[in-house]
């Protein structure tokens, strides 16, 4: 049974009353003994709050009545599929599109395009991430049809990540560490994680406990191999063009 609107609305404001409440206590101390501001700064910081705690409340409202009862029911309308294809080819577009509008995967694309001078294209990062976690989500359809154990994919991921890792420039690999962390923003945890749910539940003999849960650690993965994929990629095309 739905949870009645009012309880969202509230539950959800409580929430975001406690992430945004120890940030203002913390720069009220600092504006108070260290910083010391002037006021016109203090009203940017505090206007800037208010809209980035309003934008998170609507985000964060329209994720509990929206976005997880949606994916919940698309994932148990394609996990009754039978065409186990379909249902990987449809977790492909999915994983792609949902990272290519994630905020923080576009932050972080921009960040790496800025402190590199414009040398690695915040397009390159944005496609590598949205690739790897398009193949992150297939692979968890896959797994969750198939009822693949989650070590047999996380253990010899990790192991392709130390590989590649050590022949990769520092460079890509901090951006690789990092495109794991904002991949798993809040679209993965809420649609992806939800579709990953009502699968399993729609396959009747998986327990969404066991095969459900899982997705986001490979979506965690994937772009860090992906990342470092196009780290080594660049690196051999700009030592074969040395003279």
């Amino acid at each position: 049974m739905a949870e009645p609107i009012l309880d969202v609305v509230l539950s959800t404001a409580r929430s975001v009353a406690v992430a945004v409440a120890p940030l203002v206590l913390f720069f009220a101390l600092f504006q108070l003994f260290v910083l010391g501001l002037p006021r016109r700064e203090i009203a940017r910081i505090a206007t800037g709050t208010l809209l980035a705690s309003a934008g998170l409340f609507i985000f964060l409202l329209g994720v509990a009545i929206g976005f997880l009862p949606f994916g919940r029911i698309l994932g148990e309308a394609l996990g009754a599929l039978d065409r186990t294809w379909l249902l990987v080819a449809i977790g492909l577009l999915l994983g792609f599109v949902t990272t290519w509008g994630e905020p923080a995967v576009r932050i972080l694309a921009d960040q790496v395009e800025e402190a590199s001078a414009g040398s690695i294209r915040r397009g390159l990062v944005l496609q590598a991430i949205c690739v790897g976690v398009a193949l992150s989500v297939a692979i968890g359809m896959l797994r969750i049809t198939h009822a693949i154990p989650l070590l047999y994919i996380v253990v010899p991921g990790y192991a392709l990540v130390l590989i590649i890792m050590r022949l990769s420039d520092r460079e890509f690999v901090s951006i690789a560490i990092d495109a794991g962390g904002v991949a798993t923003g809040p679209m993965a945890n809420t649609f992806l994680l939800a579709l990953a749910f009502g699968v399993s539940a729609a396959a009747g003999d998986r327990d969404p406990l066991v095969h459900g849960l899982g997705l986001v650690s490979l979506i965690a993965l994937a772009p860090v191999i992906s990342v470092m994929i196009i780290g080594l990629v660049v690196r051999r095309t700009s030592s074969g063009k040395e003279p």
